[in-house]
C-alpha cells in the first residue's frame, strides 16, 4: 500500500519520511531565572564570613578607592566591599587592567597623599601588575596591593592551579617594601595595619598582602570576637641635630648655595619649608621634578638653567636626590661613552635623603654613588624646619646683605631664562603637524584662570618639557612627577588617578598624554567614562615611540649607515590611530585628529566645558616629534 500521506512524502523519484514539527522552547519565567540553584549552601544566621571582617579593617584605614580588575580569588572580598560595605570607603573602581589599577593608585597618592587599595588575582594578576609596582618602587611611593590565591591544594579548581602559587609575592619582592600572607583573621587584621604603616613610614614604598580565597570566604560565628587594630602612624626619621648644625654652617657661609631638590615634598607643606629656606639664603633652587617641590616662576627658581648654577656653586645640598651623580656630573652618550665633573672639584657637597635608609641589590634603581662631604640619612621634607631654624640663628646681618644682592642677580638669571623659553615655544608656530611648544601655550591659555592640575607623566628634559618651562606652577597638585621607573603605559592611567583624587575638590585635571603610552592601556578610558571622572586628555600624537626613534637613529649615525631606515620598528603609522574615535568608542566626548594650530584652541574650549560637566573628553592633536 501507499505510506501514510501524513508520515511519507513522494518528492518525484522516492519516499521519504516526513519528520515530526519540532516545538519551540517554552520562554524562560521570571521565575525559573530567579529560583536558587537546587544544592546551594548560604550562610547560616549566627554566622558571617571572613571577608566582612576584612572589609572593617580596611575601612579603618581610610581607604576611599579600591581599584580592580575583578578576579575569581579575591571574589569574596569583593562582594564583601560591594554588600557588606555598601561599595563606600571604599567604593570599587572597575578597570580593565591590572596595571591600570596599580598605575592609578601612584599617581593618586600624589595628588591626595593618601593611598588607595589595589586587588589583582593570582599569579597573572599580580604579573600584569608588576611593572606599575615596580614604578612606583622607583618613586618610592606607597601602593597597597592586596592579592587573591588559593592556597590549599586540596580544593582548588581548575584555573585555580595555574593561577595559585606557593609564595604569591614573590616575584614583586625585590621591589616592594614588605608583604604577608595571613593563616587567620586575627593575623590577618594586625598585617593590614601593620602594611599600612610600613608603606607609609619614608622612605614609602609598594606593599602586598596575599589573602586566601578560603580565608576570604570561609563562615565564621557572629560570636567570634575579632577586634580591629587601631592605626599609629610613626614620626618620619629626622636629621641629627649635629649633623644639620654642621650643614646649616656651611650653607650660611657659602658665596653660591644651590638646593637641588627632587623626592622632596611628601606633603603641600614640603614646598612651603623648601621657599622659606631658600627665601632665608637667597640661594638658587633647581626642582628636579620627581614631586612639585618649588613654584616655577619663583625668582630664585633656577631649573631652566640648572648646569650654570650647579657649575658655580661652592656648596650643593641634594634633598631627597634621585641621580646626585648625574646633578653634579654629566654622561656623553656617544660611540665612547664617557663622563665629566660639572660641579667645581672645591664645591662641598650635602645630602639629606632616606635613600641610604632602604636599599635593595638586585634592581638598579639607586643610580651612581656620589661622594658627598656630609650625608644625612633622614626624611628631607621633615629635615627642613631644624635647618632652617639654624641658618636663620646664624645669619648675620652682614650675611644678609650678601644674601639679598645674591637673589637680585638669581632673579635676573630666572627672568632671562623665562624669556628664552617663551621665545623658544614661538618656533614653528603656525607649523603643521602642531608644535610641541604650541601645544602647551595653547593649553595654559585655556587653563591659566582655572584650578587646575596637570595630571600626566612629562618624563623629558627641562629643554623640552614645554609646560613646566611656560605654565606658573605654585600649588602641591599641580605636578604630579613622573613615572618613577620611566615604564610606558604609566601615564594614562596615571592620569585618571590624579584625576580621580582631584574630583572631589573640583579641580580641573589636564593631561597631556602621549600616543605611544596611551596604546598600552586605553582601557582606561572606559573606567574614566564609567565613573564619571573629570579629565582633559590632549594627544601628544607624534605618532611614533618617538624617543626609541631617535636611540636607533644615534646607532645609525654611529655606524656610518645614514639615519633613513632608523624610523622602522618605532613608528605608529600605516594606518595612523584615530585616537578620537577609540575614546568616543568608550563613551568619552572626543575631536580630532587636530593638525592646523589654528583648529586647537576652539576644540580646547569645548572639551573642557564636558570637563566641567563633570565627564572626561580627549582632544586627538597630531603633533612634531619635538
Amino acid at each position: 500500500g501507499t505510506p501514510n500521506a501524513e508520515t511519507w512524502r513522494w518528492n518525484g523519484t522516492a519516499w521519504s519520511l516526513l519528520q515530526p514539527a519540532q516545538s519551540p522552547p517554552p520562554p524562560l519565567t521570571l521565575a525559573a531565572e530567579t529560583a536558587p540553584p537546587a544544592d546551594v549552601q548560604v550562610l547560616a544566621d549566627n554566622e558571617r564570613c571572613g571577608s566582612d571582617y576584612m572589609v572593617d579593617v580596611f575601612k579603618s584605614l581610610g581607604f576611599e578607592y579600591v581599584c580592580a580588575n575583578p578576579g575569581s580569588s579575591f571574589r569574596g572580598l569583593h562582594e564583601s566591599f560591594v554588600n557588606h560595605g555598601g561599595n563606600k570607603g571604599p567604593e570599587l573602581i572597575t578597570c580593565c587592567h591590572e596595571e591600570s589599577s596599580v598605575a592609578m593608585a601612584h599617581a593618586y597618592f600624589k595628588a591626595e597623599g593618601k593611598p588607595l587599595a589595589v586587588m589583582a588575582h593570582g599569579t597573572v594578576g599580580l604579573q600584569h601588575a608588576s611593572m606599575a609596582i615596580y614604578n612606583a618602587w622607583c618613586d618610592r611611593v606607597p601602593v597597597y596591593v592586596i592579592l587573591g590565591t588559593h592556597a590549599d591544594a586540596a580544593i582548588r579548581r581548575g584555573a585555580e592551579w595555574y593561577h595559585g602559587v606557593q609564595d604569591a609575592a614573590g616575584m614583586v619582592r625585590d621591589y616592594t617594601k614588605w608583604d604577608d600572607f595571613p593563616w587567620s583573621l586575627g593575623h590577618f587584621s594586625e598585617s593590614a595595619v601593620r602594611a599600612y604603616q610600613i608603606a607609609l613610614t619614608p622612605p614609602m614604598a609598594p606593599v602586598v598582602m596575599v589573602l586566601d580565597g578560603g580565608l576570604q570566604e570561609h563562615p565564621i560565628s557572629k560570636d567570634e570576637r575579632l577586634s580591629v587594630p587601631k592605626l599609629s602612624m610613626p614620626a618620619p626619621p629626622q636629621g641629627d641635630l649635629g649633623a644639620v648644625e654642621q650643614a646649616a654652617r656651611m650653607l650660611v657661609a657659602a658665596e653660591y648655595p644651590v638646593l637641588v631638590a627632587d623626592r622632596l615634598a611628601r606633603t603641600p607643606n614640603g614646598m612651603n619649608l623648601l621657599v622659606e629656606l631658600a627665601e632665608a639664603l637667597q640661594a638658587a633652587v633647581i626642582d628636579q621634578g620627581s614631586r612639585m617641590n618649588f613654584p616655577s616662576r619663583h625668582p630664585l627658581n633656577q631649573t631652566q638653567r640648572a648646569r650654570a648654577p650647579v657649575a658655580e656653586a661652592d656648596v650643593i645640598v641634594g634633598l631627597e636626590p634621585v641621580d646626585f651623580w648625574g646633578t653634579v656630573n654629566a654622561l656623553r652618550d656617544q660611540l665612547h661613552r664617557s663622563t665629566r665633573r660639572v660641579a667645581k672639584p672645591t664645591a662641598k657637597l650635602i645630602s639629606i635623603s632616606t635613600g641610604d635608609l632602604y636599599i635593595r641589590a638586585n634592581y638598579q634603581d639607586f643610580r651612581r654613588m656620589q661622594e658627598v662631604d656630609l650625608a644625612i640619612a633622614a626624611d628631607g621634607e621633615a629635615t627642613l624646619p631644624p635647618l632652617i631654624e639654624a641658618v636663620k640663628r646664624l645669619t648675620t646681618a652682614d650675611r644678609r646683605r650678601v644674601y639679598e644682592e645674591r637673589g637680585i642677580h638669581l632673579a635676573q638669571a630666572s627672568r632671562a631664562a623665562a624669556e628664552a623659553s617663551r621665545t623658544a615655544a614661538s618656533y614653528a608656530w603656525d607649523a603643521s603637524p602642531v608644535s610641541t611648544g604650541r601645544l602647551s601655550a595653547e593649553i595654559w591659555a585655556q587653563i591659566k584662570n582655572e584650578d587646575w592640575s596637570l595630571v600626566s607623566s612629562y618624563y623629558s628634559s627641562d629643554q623640552t618639557n614645554w609646560p613646566r618651562r611656560l605654565w606658573n606652577f605654585d600649588k602641591s597638585y599641580q605636578w604630579l612627577g613622573h613615572a618613577g621607573g620611566g615604564g610606558i603605559g604609566y601615564g594614562a592611567p596615571a592620569s585618571v588617578g590624579g584625576a580621580l583624587a582631584n574630583r572631589k575638590y573640583g579641580r580641573l585635571s589636564v593631561a597631556i598624554q602621549t600616543d605611544g603610552d596611551m596604546m598600552y592601556a586605553p582601557g582606561v578610558l572606559w573606567t574614566a567614562a564609567h565613573h564619571k571622572i573629570p579629565i582633559l586628555s590632549v594627544m601628544n600624537n607624534n605618532r611614533a615611540y618617538h624617543m626609541e626613534l631617535m636611540h636607533v637613529q644615534r646607532m645609525c649615525n654611529a655606524r656610518n649607515r645614514g639615519v633613513d631606515r632608523g624610523i622602522i620598528g618605532s613608528q605608529l603609522t600605516d594606518p595612523n590611530i584615530d585616537y578620537a574615535k577609540l575614546a568616543q568608542s568608550m563613551g568619552v566626548y572626543a575631536e580630532g585628529p587636530i593638525t592646523n594650530p589654528n583648529d586647537l584652541a576652539p576644540a580646547l574650549r569645548r572639551a573642557i566645558a564636558v570637563v566641567k560637566r563633570g565627564e572626561p573628553a580627549l582632544v586627538d592633536v597630531v603633533t612634531q616629534v619635538r
